[in-house]
Parts: structure tokens; sequence; C-alpha cells
């Protein structure tokens, strides 16, 4: 997908630290798709009068591919998510900022502002987070689906009707969490036994697809699927008789956060832009669209009831979640291995 929006205003002068600021020039996104709210980007596009250009990825792998594919240089920003975040910084992909360059730097979030994948925030800003798990017609299985057996030893309903997500770290996560084996393990016993578990499981999946992970739950085309808990709700909403799963064996956590890219080409409107994603009505916006939960404090007087109230943004008690791990590059070599076998 393409989107281009292009305003034409007055124009004053450039001025980053102060929230009224104007910018003439473009900005190029890469985001992932269904993420933001076009109304939003037009919001900017027209506060700014800035030419917003936005491509999109479905995982952030392919993210990663296409950048380092030779797309480095063409894009402003990014959106990773908090694994991906520290890959792309080890590997010199992101610019550094001071927290002095964003007026709105201190909306940060306290437990979002000194990360591991970014210490101090200085190459990123939060966006939205929430969880990878599953959800189930329950018009097709009415039993317990809090367990990851729904994955990875289902039921007879719900065989050959399962849509896994086309994303390597998440899959294989969940599944390490079902075998309950560290991530990134180098055990090789542990390894085989992943590589085993996955290739056993493939016959009672229908389908890879993360931008179709929604769609084929409200279509009615899978049973089941991995999805990510706004996409769940929204599905929900749409009419499909789901309902999200918080297995006990675990379930992946994540931030998504917005990233300066290195060498973008309009550095100064990329931070404008991550500055005005942290006004907490901004970043209501696009939780009240995607239906996460924002970095951001301030937002909950702007948040729609439904979505404030979502049960797919609340996970239960005692109940464990983990991100996902930045592995070293020789289990990542092992893995990658898996996951290509996986999708012969």
């Amino acid at each position: 997908m393409n989107t281009l929006l292009k305003t034409w205003a007055s124009v004053l002068a450039l001025t980053l630290a102060a929230t009224g600021a104007q910018a003439e020039g473009k900005l190029s996104i890469y985001h992932w798709f269904e993420y933001i709210p076009q109304e939003l980007l037009d919001k900017f596009a027209a506060e700014y009068d800035v030419e917003v250009t936005m491509d999109t990825f479905d995982s952030n792998e392919a993210m990663l591919a296409s950048l380092k594919a030779g797309k480095m240089g063409t894009y402003d920003v990014a959106v990773p998510g908090d694994y991906m975040v520290e890959i792309m910084a080890g590997e010199g992909m992101l610019d550094r900022f001071e927290p002095s360059e964003l007026s709105n730097f201190g909306n940060i979030a306290p437990q979002w502002l000194d990360v591991g994948f970014d210490p101090g925030r200085h190459s990123s800003i939060p966006y939205q987070w929430g969880s990878t798990s599953f959800s189930v017609n329950r018009d097709v299985y009415k039993g317990d689906i809090n367990t990851s057996d729904i994955l990875f030893n289902p039921p007879a309903e719900l065989q050959g009707k399962i849509n896994m997500l086309d994303s390597q770290g998440e899959v294989l996560a969940l599944a390490s969490m079902h075998l309950g084996i560290p991530q990134c393990t180098s055990d090789r016993d542990q390894l085989k036994a992943l590589n085993a578990l996955l290739q056993s499981q493939k016959p009672n999946w229908a389908s890879f697809s993360s931008d179709g992970a929604k769609d084929v739950l409200v279509s009615g085309d899978a049973a089941a699927g991995m999805i990510w808990n706004g996409f769940s709700a929204k599905a929900r909403e749409e009419g499909a008789n789901i309902e999200y799963a918080f297995p006990k064996e675990g379930f992946v956590v994540w931030m998504d956060n917005v990233v300066l890219l290195k060498d973008a080409p309009n550095r100064a409107n990329a931070l404008l832009f991550m500055n005005f994603l942290l006004e907490p009505e901004n970043a209501a916006a696009v939780t009240n669209y995607a239906q996460y939960t924002s970095g951001v404090t301030g937002v909950l007087v702007f948040l729609e009831e439904s979505v404030a109230n979502a049960p797919e943004l609340s996970p239960p008690d005692g109940q464990k979640g983990e991100f996902i791990m930045a592995c070293p590059q020789e289990v990542q070599a092992v893995y990658d291995k898996i996951w290509t076998d996986l999708k012969k």
C-alpha cells in the first residue's frame, strides 16, 4: 500500500521544539498495515505543511529485509517491535536524537522510558503495545481455549482450520513457550524439539497470513488463528463470534516503536512527526483506531469507552507474557533455518 497525502498551507519558520511549529517538505514512513488512521496523517500533513508518503509491511522480519535490501535512505521513520529495535541498532540502522529535540518527550509513560532495547530512548519513541496470542470461533469450538494446545495440539474441530501469523519471531516464541523451553536456546535437543513440534503441527494449519489474520476469522475461513489483540477486538466488532485467548503457557507481549532511521532524508520532519505522536490526543487516536494500548500518558480521557474496556486489552492477573528476545547470531541462524523449512 502506498498512501500519498498533500496539503498546502502557509509556511512559518521551522522550530522543532515548539509544539505549534510549521515545517515544509516531505516525510516518508515505513509502517505496519492498518495501524494508523488516515485522519491522523491528514492532520499532521495539514498542521505542518508536509507531504507524507507511507509504505507498509506485515512483519518485523519483512521490514528488516526490505531496509537491508536497499531501502535505507528512502524512509525517515519506521515502526519496528521491541526486539527489532535492538537488532536494527546493533546493525547501525538507527540515528540518535536528544530528548530535548522533542518537546513532548515528557509524555512517554515511565515504564516505557528506560527500556532495554533503547535505554533512555535516544533512537525511538513508544507507539503502541499489546499481545500476540490466538482467537477461536466459539461457534466451532466451545472448550477451554486458554492453552496453546489450540495451536500446537488442536482438537479435532479446529484441525486444518487454523491461520498462523506469517511472523517468525512470534510463531517461534509461542512454540517455545508451549514446550517450556527458553527463547534463543542453544541446546541442540531443545532446538530439535522445537523444529519437530512445528513440522508435526503444520498439517493442522490452513494458512500463514498476517495481513489477513482478522479477515479470515470474520469470514469464517479460519476457525482459529494467531492474532494481535487489537486485530481480535476489531474482528469481534465486525461480527465474528470469537474469543481472544491468554494461554496458561504464555503469550507474546510487544511494544511497537517509532524509530529515527539512519540517513533519513527528512530528519527534521521525522522528529516533528515523532513529537506529534507523543501528544496524548494523537496517541489516543491511534489507540481508538488500532485498539492497542498507548505508551503515552494522558490518553485515557480521549479513549472511546468500548476500547478502554475491551477484554482483549486486559490479561488475567498472573497470566505470564514474554517479550521476544533478540537472539545471538549463531542461534538466529538456526531459527532462520527452522522457519525456512517450515514455510516450504
